[in-house]
């Protein structure tokens, strides 16, 4: 991959990252502003501020596994090996690249990986 199209995706990843640890750290306040503010006392508002509680962990849960793929594409940038399936290590397409910069898995991989039909290393 030529040097200034991996610079663009690194910049891209970058900012990615920036604005995912703002929201995780966003999410974890107003996750503990919802605990201290928790003095409701009719059923409903019981009820809602449970639903809230809910939504801000599966959110910050989300924004959490985004931004370890986003920190694993950054470290294989800074190996040389963004830009090849994990998997088969075949060359992922550009356009994917520009459409999900942390993927880790060219198409073929990924539709394997989505049936159940690849092993998934822990340590990749």
């Amino acid at each position: 991959m030529e040097k200034k199209v991996l610079e663009q995706f690194k910049k891209t990843l970058e900012e990615r990252q920036r604005v995912l640890r703002e929201s995780v750290s966003r999410t974890e306040q107003d996750g503990r502003t919802a605990d201290v503010t928790d003095s409701a006392q009719d059923i409903a508002d019981r009820a809602s501020s449970s639903y809230q509680k809910e939504f801000l962990f599966h959110q910050s849960n989300n924004d959490r596994q985004l931004l370890l793929m986003v920190d694993s594409a950054l470290e294989r940038i800074r190996q040389g090996s963004y830009g090849e399936c994990v998997s088969c290590g075949n060359e992922i397409n550009a356009k994917r690249l520009q459409a999900v910069p942390w993927t880790r898995y060219c198409i073929s991989c990924q539709e394997k990986q989505e049936k159940g039909l690849l092993q998934e290393e822990a340590d990749k």
